[in-house]
């Protein structure tokens, strides 16, 4: 019966639950869109793992986040050759230029050095095997298309990198960085462009594939007890991705400060939701009043209350999941990092209704102590 009254009562005076509903899903748009942004952000310093199709990652002893890398010798290769579960070893390579563009003007940009063959390790899902073919020729570059223009540039067209003649051969497609432009080229054209990389051998990383995934962990182990004096650290894909992501969220001040503005974003929207349901079940007192005069029992009143908030809930929930799947669209279409994991709608999903649950109980309970023959005056 409590069921029927609740949903009576929102079809009936759906007007009054209405500004409810659309605070719900205002909530959680604002809730989704935050933490897709954030998560999104942060992620694109991860860019070089996730694209990239290595099983182990080599790099200098503490390294924070893979776009922090240091040089690490040459011969730790030999070290890793050792290992007989190892069967492809790769060298990868983060350095630094000046672009300069036809029409002038500058920026700073990455110069990223991948193995050019059609199967490299290197950003394998982000440069497929057709356009690395490209890369074998000296001087040539990728450029993400969605840094085209702020590049002033174009497929095809030539600039300078620190002083270098380059021409753009290709775009990428989703390695567009938080912090500056990514320029990818093949190891020896790297080398060329940044003095600091062809000074020596040294690379920043060298990206390992295994003859199982699954052994990852054990080699990992392996190599770093192997090694007496600590020349390089090993990890896995997904702990230096983790690495990387959880560096710059929570010791970085971009990341805190996004972190911060998130927090906030999720405070105004859980405020507002409960304020609004909390006024929408307020209006209904009178009617709350009538059926305890009636001598309907307090626990009855919470069940219809909870039943009403949590279609509140769920309407605005179908609203604020439309919304973000069009906001998805919309960052998409822009080339926004913008990551909508089932996680975040979830977590967003669960703290909305149980804001709306709590702001219903939340207004009824001045009915709990009150005579109701007072409400009804």
């Amino acid at each position: 019966m409590r069921v029927a009254i609740a949903r009576k009562t929102m079809v009936h005076e759906w007007r009054r639950f209405l500004p409810a509903v659309v605070a719900v899903g205002f909530s959680g748009v604002l809730m989704i869109v935050q933490g897709a942004l954030l998560f999104g952000v942060v992620g694109t310093n991860a860019l070089y793992v996730t694209r990239s199709q290595a099983d182990l990652w080599v790099g200098f002893p503490g390294t924070l986040s893979v776009d922090l890398g240091r040089a690490i010798g040459s011969s730790v290769a030999a070290d890793l050759y050792l290992d007989p579960r190892i069967i492809r070893i790769e060298p990868f390579l983060l350095g630094t230029g000046d672009w300069r563009g036809a029409r002038g003007g500058g920026t700073s940009v990455t110069v990223v050095g991948i193995d050019a063959r059609p199967d490299g390790l290197g950003l394998a899902a982000a440069v497929p095997a057709r356009t690395r073919l490209l890369l074998q020729e000296p001087g040539t570059v990728l450029v993400d298309d969605a840094d085209l223009d702020k590049l002033e540039t174009g497929i095809g067209r030539a600039a300078e990198i620190n002083g270098r003649l380059v021409r753009i051969v290709g775009a990428t497609a989703g390695l567009r960085s938080m912090g500056g432009v990514n320029v990818v080229s093949s190891i020896d054209t790297a080398r060329s462009l940044d003095v600091n990389l062809g000074g020596s051998d040294d690379v920043t990383y060298y990206l390992v594939r295994t003859t199982n995934p699954r052994l990852a962990q054990s080699i990992r182990q392996h190599l770093t007890k192997s090694s007496t004096v600590r020349r390089f650290d090993v990890w896995t894909s997904e702990e230096l991705a983790a690495r990387s992501v959880r560096y710059w969220l929570m010791e970085s001040g971009a990341g805190v400060g996004f972190l911060f503005a998130t927090a906030i974003a999720i405070l105004v929207g859980t405020l507002v939701t409960s304020q609004t349901l909390m006024a929408a079940v307020a209006a209904s007192v009178t009617q709350y009043a009538t059926l305890r005069a009636l001598g309907v029992p307090f626990k009855a009143l919470k069940a219809i209350v909870v039943e009403q908030a949590g279609w509140v809930g769920l309407c605005g929930l179908l609203i604020g999941a439309a919304f973000s799947l069009a906001a998805a669209a919309v960052a998409r279409m822009g080339g926004v990092p913008f990551e909508l994991s089932v996680s975040i709608v979830a977590i967003a999903s669960l703290v909305v209704v149980a804001v709306a649950l709590a702001a219903g109980l939340l207004a009824l309970r001045r009915l709990q102590h009150v005579d109701p023959a007072t409400l009804l005056r």
